[in-house]
């Protein structure tokens, strides 16, 4: 019936929409089919395929060349295949239009789907990254052997003993090394006998120290070293930063002092022996100060922001025996406050306190006949500490990428006091503590008078006497030490040798080794998270790159190369600061909150979202433009043709 309806409309317009309008009472589905039915009767829809679908529905409707209006017949005779007419160019028109629109789209998409990436400087990463590893970090020093006493000349004998012990140390370590220059000079007073080269005439030393003999002959060590300091700083004041100083002089006591600044003295009977005098000058240069007197140089990793959180805890094992308490604030920090003041250009040092109740330890303890004291073996002091009694990590102002070191004051139960740790000797430990690697140290405290028979005595609540917690901070302070690399202290087979401990815990030529590795292990590792991010950041072409990385990224370079120019000028406490600070930004960089809380995907993944939707479409507006634009070359070719013939026919 709607067929019939439909041809008998025929080409009526109005009629046409009056059927239409009666489709309206039918469901999506109906409507649809009778509509292109209609359009097929109507001739719009010869060529149109239902398997195409919408997309190719609205194709054949925009191409189809029996479009009523501009269609190939309009203006065509059937019999001579000619057009008396010139074809419009409406459809040509509409049909580029949609072309040209999706083609003005592709930049807007393109824009839309853009991922911000700040320049990150690679050249400049690699080019100072392939410096550092092909030429390590090299400080300037200046040695010089300052001698005393006219008995003795200098020569090469001499010369060639301290290089053999300061080269023998060159060749063991090989970042953070001293570039050296040796000098020696007999000062007798009125004049002056020099050896080797200084780096420059204001390290070279000054005549008119020949009077510092008799000046230092009634005076103690620690007076002789401030002497000693104040005489180097006028006589080689330009560079006094970076001189270590050895003074020789003659007399009957054989000492070697080793102060606590860049110098040391040494009183000897014999000088004419070069080769011997020349072999202990090396021994203080080499194994003091260049090395600090370790065999490695390693040292605690400083966290890679550059802070680390002492945390300091007094640990009741047993609170119904007694209960201790401390004034950490008031004497602890005082105490530490100048080693945190020399630390500062190699970390950040914050210090917390706290107090704990039921904290027993994890190894066993026994009664020892012999010291009559209970003990505990050196092999059970990995198990001392208990980890799941011992409630220590709860420091607030350590972030996720600080260094904390643990120090414990452990006071024992009754059950088990007085308790020590027996050496492998089978003597007590002088200190009564012990360093765990990577953690931090334990100190064991007795309270005064603690026996078995104290168990059942009324509870004692007290708190820890100043002048013990004085004796505890000094074991912590050689613990940190420890932790860093260096001596506790200095105990030398050779009684002659004497070393000076300085009230800010670490000796100038110890902070200078500390200043040396800590700048060298600082800009190579820094540089090394800085080249990991520029090939993880090349390796993601969709990867977010953020101003502020790229911020980060520049300043870290430039407390980098700011540090390597501080250790050209033998800067040592400033190099060591620029490096701190060029590793925390690039650490920084590296963990951005922007770059981990992202999941990058590759552009093979964008092309399979998007090219399922925009293929399809394109490719048939591509198609319809082709056709229109074929069609209305052909319909323009048959009215040239038209024209023509009429042309010569005329």
């Amino acid at each position: 019936m709607h067929v019939r309806q439909a041809r008998s409309l025929g080409s009526n317009f109005l009629g046409y929409v009056w059927y239409l309008r009666d489709t309206r009472k039918l469901n999506k589905r109906t409507r649809i089919s009778r509509v292109i039915s209609s359009l097929h009767l109507l001739g719009l829809l010869r060529d149109y395929d239902p398997s195409l679908g919408s997309l190719g529905f609205f194709t054949l409707l925009m191409a189809d060349e029996t479009s009523s209006g501009t269609g190939t017949d309009a203006g065509t005779s059937t019999e001579s295949n000619q057009r008396t007419t010139k074809p419009g160019t409406k459809r040509l028109f509409l049909t580029v239009s949609i072309l040209v629109s999706f083609l003005l789209g592709v930049p807007f998409l393109l824009k839309s789907t853009e991922i911000h990436r700040s320049p990150l400087p690679s050249a400049a990463i690699s080019s100072l990254s392939d410096h550092l590893q092909s030429k390590p970090p090299s400080f300037p020093c200046h040695f010089q052997a300052i001698f005393l006493s006219p008995s003795i000349q200098p020569d090469s004998s001499l010369s060639l003993a301290i290089a053999e012990k300061l080269y023998a140390h060159l060749t063991t370590q090989t970042c953070g090394n001293c570039n050296f220059t040796f000098s020696a000079t007999v000062d007798s007073g009125s004049s002056c006998h020099h050896l080797g080269n200084a780096p420059s005439d204001a390290c070279q030393w000054r005549c008119g120290g020949a009077g510092l003999v008799d000046a230092i002959a009634d005076r103690d060590d620690r007076e002789v070293d401030e002497l000693l300091q104040s005489t180097v700083n006028k006589r080689t004041g330009g560079c006094a930063g970076r001189v270590y100083s050895v003074f020789v002089m003659e007399g009957e006591r054989e000492r070697v002092v080793v102060g606590k600044h860049r110098h040391a003295w040494m009183v000897l009977k014999r000088l004419d022996d070069s080769a011997s005098v020349g072999s202990m000058i090396g021994t203080v240069f080499g194994d003091y100060f260049m090395r600090g007197g370790v065999g490695k140089g390693e040292h605690v990793p400083v966290g890679s922001d550059g802070n680390v959180v002492l945390s300091f805890s007094l640990l009741n094992s047993n609170p119904s025996d007694w209960v201790y308490d401390w004034g950490f604030q008031m004497t602890g920090e005082v105490l530490l406050g100048p080693v945190m003041e020399a630390l500062a250009p190699v970390a950040n040092i914050t210090i917390e306190s706290q107090v704990l109740y039921h904290a027993p330890k994890s190894s066993t303890s026994y009664w020892d006949d012999k010291l009559e004291v209970y003990v505990v073996n050196t092999r059970d002091l990995p198990f001392f500490v208990n980890s799941n009694e011992w409630h220590l990590d709860t420091s607030l102002s350590a972030s996720g990428r600080s260094k904390v070191l643990q120090f414990v004051v452990y006071v024992p139960s009754a059950s088990e006091c007085p308790l020590y740790i027996r050496t492998p000797e089978g003597e007590k430990s002088k200190t009564n503590s012990f360093i765990s690697p990577m953690w931090g140290g334990v100190a064991i405290w007795n309270p005064p008078g603690c026996s078995l028979q104290s168990q059942g005595t009324p509870l004692v609540r007290d708190s820890l006497p100043p002048q013990e917690l004085e004796k505890i901070i000094e074991v912590f302070i050689g613990q940190l030490r420890l932790l860093f690399g260096l001596n506790s202290n200095y105990v030398e087979s050779n009684p002659i040798y004497k070393f000076l401990a300085s009230e800010k815990g670490f000796t100038d030529w110890e902070l200078d080794l500390l200043y040396r590795q800590h700048t060298c292990f600082n800009l190579l590792s820094g540089l090394s998270t800085l080249q990991s991010l520029s090939r993880l950041v090349e390796s993601l072409p969709r990867m977010i790159v953020m101003d502020e990385i790229g911020k980060q990224v520049e300043l870290s370079l430039e407390a980098a190369n700011l540090a390597e120019r501080n250790i050209s000028h033998g800067i040592n406490n400033a190099s060591a600061l620029s490096s701190t600070r060029a590793r925390a930004l690039a650490e920084d960089a590296f963990f951005h909150p922007s770059i981990m809380s992202i999941s990058y995907s590759s552009m093979e993944h964008y092309f399979a979202i998007y090219m399922p939707f925009f293929a399809p479409v394109t490719l048939h507006v591509l198609l319809a433009a082709m056709k229109e634009v074929k069609r209305y070359y052909a319909e323009r070719s048959k009215y040239l043709t038209f024209c023509a013939s009429k042309v010569k026919s005329s």
